[in-house]
């Protein structure tokens, strides 16, 4: 584990766009039982999460369409709340960075470092802005 101080930054840069962080296993199950459509980014200290994965995070959330939650942990530094936050991907790998969209606590979209890490951050804000408008819209009364 990296020393605190060294990661504020980058937890910080997800939290000043509106994502709680979760930083136990606890929160983690709190976070994703709540209803309707939750995004949970899982953190990490590489280089293509802070060059590609939280700026594309930012950027996605100024789409209009959003989650109706957004948690992260952080891989590395929260590992229980990693292990958990992982337990809700369905038998997918684990790896960090990645990007899920769970509705009412199932997984209905993933984003794992392979796809992150051969991306640009405005190409993965809009993958994320097309998952939005296609997981997260509202359903018409």
């Amino acid at each position: 584990m990296y020393p605190e101080i060294m990661v504020i930054p980058m937890r910080e840069e997800l939290t000043r766009a509106g994502i709680s962080e979760a930083r136990t296993a606890a929160e983690v199950d709190a976070a994703l039982a709540q209803p309707g459509t939750t995004m949970l980014v899982v953190n990490s200290i590489c280089g293509c999460a802070a060059g590609k994965m939280r700026p594309g995070v930012r950027m996605a959330m100024q789409h209009g369409i959003k989650p109706d939650h957004a948690v992260t942990v952080f891989a590395g530094q929260d590992r229980d709340a990693t292990e958990k936050a992982r337990g809700y991907f369905g038998g997918h790998p684990p790896t960090s960075p990645a990007i899920a969209i769970l509705r009412d606590g199932q997984l209905v979209y993933l984003m794992q470092r392979s796809a992150i890490e051969t991306s640009t951050a405005p190409a993965i804000a809009q993958e994320l802005a097309r998952a939005f408008d296609t997981y997260c819209v509202k359903a018409s009364a």
